[in-house]
């Protein structure tokens, strides 16, 4: 019976202890670690999104963005601060090593920021496609978002503006009128941008008070990694510029080959970059492909108009596709230079013939040289004499070699029964010319 009552009471207390464990489990602080690194675009915020889902998905506490980022668009900035303001979950943003320009607006958008000694934050002027200063309207609206951020988590908006206008003056950060402020961690800290300057993530998580929590990171997969690639600004213009280039080379090579696939895959990454980044929809593809069908339908059913649709269907999927019509706009203009350029050098100075439409265009010639008349050519009649059969006023019939010939005088009037001599043929022309001593 002890023996029963042994096992029994054993049983009671592994129970116990499960049930102890499971709630020491259940305090667990949760914490999410997300890198933002490199060019900030639409393929981070679509990475940020999914980090962010996850986290409050999985009920988390906290979530930590490591930043280092030169900058960005400022219409993918935008979307991750409002990314961070909406998230219920509390954010923090450890700048290690730089937050500049659209970086620096991420992370005034944090609950709070903590930044590593030799880390930068600042220098945010808003600048266009080209790289330069953008227009007054996008400037006004980039410094009341610069100013929004600081202050929706207590920080004083002057520093924030001064980030992104050189006109205000704050010399004791070495930001003199004409330059951009840019914090240290210590000018951070002084201006009550920062928490703290940490040497690391573990003094970070130890006064965050996290050592213990678990720390879950969050990694970009490949697709996304190649997304944002894909979506660079500078990347574009030379995916479409490739496809440019490849489509052109294709007119001039028999058959489908190389450049065409060169062409189109080119194409394909640029539309699957938008897709995976969540720039567009497959509504775009889909434009595309009919536009790209509609000009093949115009090259055996002549008119133009099918073919100026194709044209314009093709043109729209692209900036339907893209996030920044004027940065799409200096793109095709790139690309279709360079393919411009590129036809005249093959054509010009190699020599090329599009081998594309020798299918649908009829190239053959029947010239004379090669034996070919359009009419019979009546070079044995060339000196004979005959009698014209009627008057020939200029033109009429006469009796030569016993055969009847339709002839023409050189504009003369010849009677009939008058004899003739055949003075030039062209083709089926035949010239009489009359003899005078033939009566």
């Amino acid at each position: 019976m002890w023996r029963y009552l042994s096992v029994l009471l054993f049983g009671l207390l592994f129970t116990m202890s499960s049930f102890g464990g499971a709630t020491v489990s259940a305090n667990e602080k949760i914490v999410y670690h997300v890198p933002i690194e490199e060019t900030v675009e639409k393929g981070l915020s679509a990475f940020l999104e999914r980090a962010l889902t996850t986290a409050e998905a999985a009920d988390a506490d906290l979530v930590v963005f490591e930043v280092n980022t030169p900058g960005g668009a400022v219409d993918a900035a935008g979307e991750i601060a409002k990314l961070l303001a909406d998230s219920p979950i509390k954010t923090v943003a450890y700048v290690n090593n730089r937050a500049l320009s659209a970086g620096a607006y991420i992370s005034l958008s944090a609950d709070e920021i903590y930044m590593v000694p030799s880390a930068t934050m600042g220098s945010a002027a808003v600048i266009d496609s080209t790289g330069n200063a953008a227009s007054k309207k996008a400037q006004s609206y980039w410094l009341a978002a610069m100013k929004t951020a600081a202050e929706q988590n207590g920080r004083d908006p002057i520093y924030a503006q001064a980030m992104a206008d050189v006109d205000i003056d704050l010399p004791e950060y070495g930001a003199e009128k004409g330059k951009l402020l840019t914090f240290t961690a210590e000018q951070a800290k002084k201006a009550g941008y920062s928490e703290g300057t940490v040497s690391g993530k573990a003094e970070l998580y130890s006064i965050l008070g996290v050592e213990d929590a678990d720390i879950r990171s969050i990694e970009e997969s490949f697709p996304e990694k190649l997304a944002r690639f894909l979506t660079n600004p500078i990347v574009v213009p030379i995916l479409l510029t490739i496809a440019g280039i490849g489509i052109v080379m294709e007119l001039f090579s028999p058959g489908f080959g190389i450049p065409g696939v060169i062409g189109i895959t080119s194409l394909i990454l640029f539309f699957y970059g938008h897709l995976v980044a969540g720039i567009t929809g497959y509504e775009s593809l889909a434009m595309f492909i009919i536009g790209v069908i509609l000009v093949l339908i115009e090259f055996f059913i002549p008119g133009g108009i099918i073919g100026l649709l194709g044209f314009t269907a093709v043109v729209g999927s692209l900036f339907l596709a893209t996030g920044d019509p004027v940065h799409m706009t200096i793109s095709l203009l790139i690309a279709v230079t360079v393919s411009i350029l590129v036809f005249i050098l093959l054509v010009k100075v190699f020599g090329k013939q599009m081998k594309f439409f020798r299918k649908m265009i009829l190239t053959d010639a029947t010239k004379t040289e090669q034996g070919y008349v359009s009419n019979p050519n009546r070079l044995d009649l060339l000196g004979a004499e005959g009698k014209a059969l009627t008057d020939l006023r200029p033109s009429g019939t006469a009796l030569v070699k016993e055969e009847r010939v339709d002839v023409v005088t050189e504009g003369s009037f010849i009677s009939k029964g008058s004899t003739i001599i055949i003075v030039k043929v062209e083709g089926s022309r035949v010239v009489v010319r009359e003899i005078p001593d033939s009566n």
